[in-house]
């Protein structure tokens, strides 16, 4: 595995986390899951629901590619992009709100991510 196909791992061991994320939320707020047998099977046998199970597990074998070639110390901070994407979705597709303190924070990621970049 090249350097490039290593990184490109990364990024899509972060994007399927991000999805995996907002589609799990954004079936359990439409099914509302309840307490009967029947609302729970229906909940975790949701086709959205199995593939944001399944983009999860995708994750994990992107990961394990990407371990092939790179330090974990320096790659492994990058998965927290996953915060930053997470947080934008969130507001985007179900009117969370950011607060000012939320925002700083996710700078900071940012930040301390282009210092890892950097020193790299």
């Amino acid at each position: 595995m090249s350097l490039w196909a290593a990184w490109l791992a990364v990024g899509l061991t972060i994007a399927l986390n991000v999805y995996s994320q907002v589609v799990v939320k954004k079936r359990v707020l439409h099914l509302r899951p309840g307490g009967t047998i029947y609302r729970f099977a229906r909940l975790y046998l949701d086709p959205w629901i199995l593939s944001g199970f399944a983009a999860g597990i995708l994750g994990a074998f992107c990961w394990i590619a990407a371990m092939t070639k790179l330090p974990l110390s320096i790659a492994y901070p990058f998965t927290s992009l996953g915060y930053v994407f997470v947080s934008i979705f969130s507001a985007l597709l179900f009117g969370e709100s950011i607060s000012r303190k939320q925002l700083a924070g996710l700078a900071l990621v940012i930040a301390g991510l282009s210092l890892v970049a950097l020193s790299h």
